[in-house]
């Protein structure tokens, strides 16, 4: 009989309390060829160390500026956990950091990761980090480290959880934003691939009002099934932005339209004399959005300061090259349009004309 006094007889194990080191070994084993696969200049180090190594000097950096970002997907994987597709959460993660560095005018140049789950599943592991890599490979950053952590009684046996910590370098002269933002700068909307990683606890609980199952097909999107159609990974900017930079077009500032929509990111940009005026009625918004709005009753305004609406990065442009960057954009096969100006404040930061077409 095993009493707190009286302990098993051959003792208990690290994996009857429901952590496994050899899952745990398979899984750096199994995602290597994943992490080869971003090796770029200044990162060529394999995982498995304490530490991730890189070598600015080689990446061709001068006088560069280190820029660092963290970030998750939030309760988007409740989705991915209970529509069992982990293969774009990678991406998402990835996305969350490297866009919020590009928007500063720097290259990612490497990737950490944080896994956190219940019971450490090698094959769900592998997809994940396989998705990371992908993450990577459309952000030009090495994925140079990371932790996967197994804690049974943190999450439960199927729950698990993302971090990403991203570190880029910008030359000290090529800082975004610019310090010569004017009024009539021009606003230019570059379009996301949907949801992104924003608004999931919203969205999940309009699905669950719906009487939808994450397996039913799509109302806003044939041929898809409903998980499959929010779970669309997030849209990294960071190749073409960074091409309209070394081109040497006029960018004076970015935005990564994340949660608070245009409402709440645009401002942290701005000088404090200059607002935003945006013309809704332009924003070419997803069905997905128009789905969400209906099937909630969601006004204008909680759409705007919630989701991203359609867009996911807006520049700052002067007026006399927006339509160059417009195109510029579009060449590396991004939809982009004029959606606004910059004019002096008023009241608000931001300033809508035109309604969403919901």
């Amino acid at each position: 009989m095993t009493t707190k006094e009286n302990p098993p007889e051959n003792g208990l194990s690290y994996k009857q309390a429901g952590v496994d080191i050899e899952a745990g070994n398979a899984l750096v084993e199994a995602i290597k060829p994943a992490v080869r696969s971003t090796r770029r200049a200044g990162a060529d180090g394999e995982i498995g160390g304490f530490g991730g190594l890189f070598d600015l000097k080689a990446a061709g950096f001068s006088d560069p500026v280190l820029v660092a970002a963290n970030d998750g997907v939030g309760t988007k994987l409740m989705v991915a956990i209970a529509a069992q597709d982990h293969s774009g959460v990678g991406i998402d993660l990835v996305a969350m950091c490297v866009n919020d560095l590009v928007v500063q005018g720097a290259e990612p140049l490497f990737f950490l990761d944080y896994l956190a789950t219940g019971a450490l599943d090698v094959t769900e592991g592998k997809e994940i980090v396989e998705s990371i890599a992908e993450g990577c490979r459309q952000a030009g950053c090495a994925l140079i480290g990371g932790e996967t952590a197994e804690m049974p009684g943190m999450y439960q046996k199927n729950d698990y959880d993302l971090a990403g910590f991203a570190v880029g370098a910008v030359e000290r002269d090529a800082l975004m934003p610019r310090p010569d933002i004017a009024a009539a700068d021009v606003l230019v909307a570059i379009a996301s691939s949907g949801l992104h990683s924003n608004g999931f606890s919203l969205v999940r609980k309009l699905v669950e009002l719906s009487g939808l199952k994450w397996d039913d097909p799509a109302p806003f999107d044939s041929g898809k099934t409903l998980g499959k159609a929010l779970l669309a990974p997030t849209r990294i900017y960071v190749k073409p932005l960074l091409s309209a930079l070394d081109a040497g077009l006029p960018l004076k500032g970015l935005v990564h339209i994340t949660g608070g929509g245009f409402t709440d990111n645009i401002p942290r940009i701005l000088p404090d004399n200059l607002g935003a005026h945006i013309s809704l009625n332009k924003i070419g918004v997803p069905p997905v959005f128009g789905w969400l709005a209906n099937l909630g009753g969601l006004s204008q305004s909680e759409m705007l300061r919630t989701f991203n609406c359609g867009v996911g990065m807006i520049a700052i442009v002067s007026a006399p090259g927006a339509d160059e960057l417009v195109t510029h954009l579009q060449a590396q096969g991004e939809s982009a349009y004029l959606v606004g100006t910059l004019q002096p404040r008023t009241d608000q930061p931001v300033v809508y004309t035109g309604e969403l077409s919901l």
